[in-house]
């Protein structure tokens, strides 16, 4: 394998927005490490991608569990040595759907989210940084949402202003202040770090009401992994356009 090919990591990439990161980023020419929770799942992934001719490897990646974390950084140094691109796209709904009684939320659904949507990622990124800085151009992308905008759940005429559910929502909210902190703590370096939010899509967790497929959703997490040492550092992006946060 060539040195410099680029090397990506997409985590919970078997299926939807993930699952078509991994697919366009590979027919770009990026080999793409496909993260899923069953290491049966990551190799199928791998499989289906190799055979539209992508230099694909499945990964057990459980983000939540810190063994899987360690085990997927020590496969990825000895293999590659370096990682160009991660992506943190794994993450969960909230149980009770988009609308719920803030007052109401259970410390346990709080928990729950918070670990995977905000902890993990840290945790994740955490893990896999030192291998970031040994590209030359590292680029992290946090998958968020728009429905993360305190700027626009403020705003009562906003189109999310009705959608308010605390545990998801502050989850996000809290993904993106990580997104400012860390893009500031690695100003110096060739990382960038940016939130994609990729738009309402078709997923199993974005339903059939959304009106975007999946290869749209996809779109802005690929083209904010891909910027060049001119791109964003540090904003909150879907579709080329910068957000509120």
């Amino acid at each position: 394998m060539a040195q410099n090919k680029k090397v990506a990591l997409i985590t919970g990439a078997n299926r939807g927005i993930g699952f078509e990161t991994a697919k366009q980023l590979g027919e770009k020419g990026i080999t793409v490490l496909v993260g899923a929770r069953k290491l049966s799942d990551a190799e199928q992934t791998a499989a289906k991608l190799k055979a539209e001719g992508i230099d694909a490897h499945g990964l057990q990646l459980d983000v939540t569990k810190a063994e899987d974390r360690s085990a997927a950084a020590k496969f990825v140094a000895k293999t590659y040595g370096k990682l160009d691109i991660l992506i943190n796209n794994a993450g969960i709904a909230s149980s009770d759907g988009l609308k719920s009684r803030t007052s109401d939320t259970p410390d346990d659904e709080l928990l729950k989210v918070f670990q995977t949507n905000l902890f993990s990622v840290v945790a994740v990124t955490r893990e896999f940084l030192p291998l970031l800085k040994k590209s030359p151009a590292g680029r992290i992308v946090n998958l968020s949402s728009i429905l993360g905008s305190l700027t626009l759940h403020a705003d009562p005429k906003s189109p999310i202003a009705s959608f308010k559910n605390f545990a998801y929502d502050s989850s996000k909210s809290a993904l993106n202040a990580y997104t400012i902190h860390l893009a500031d703590e690695l100003k110096g370096t060739a990382i960038k770090v940016n939130s994609a939010h990729p738009g309402w899509v078709r997923t199993e967790l974005g339903t059939e009401a959304a009106p975007l497929e999946v290869p749209d959703g996809a779109k802005t997490s690929v083209e904010l992994a891909l910027i060049g040492p001119e791109g964003p550092n540090g904003r909150f992006i879907h579709a080329g356009k910068e957000l509120p946060w």
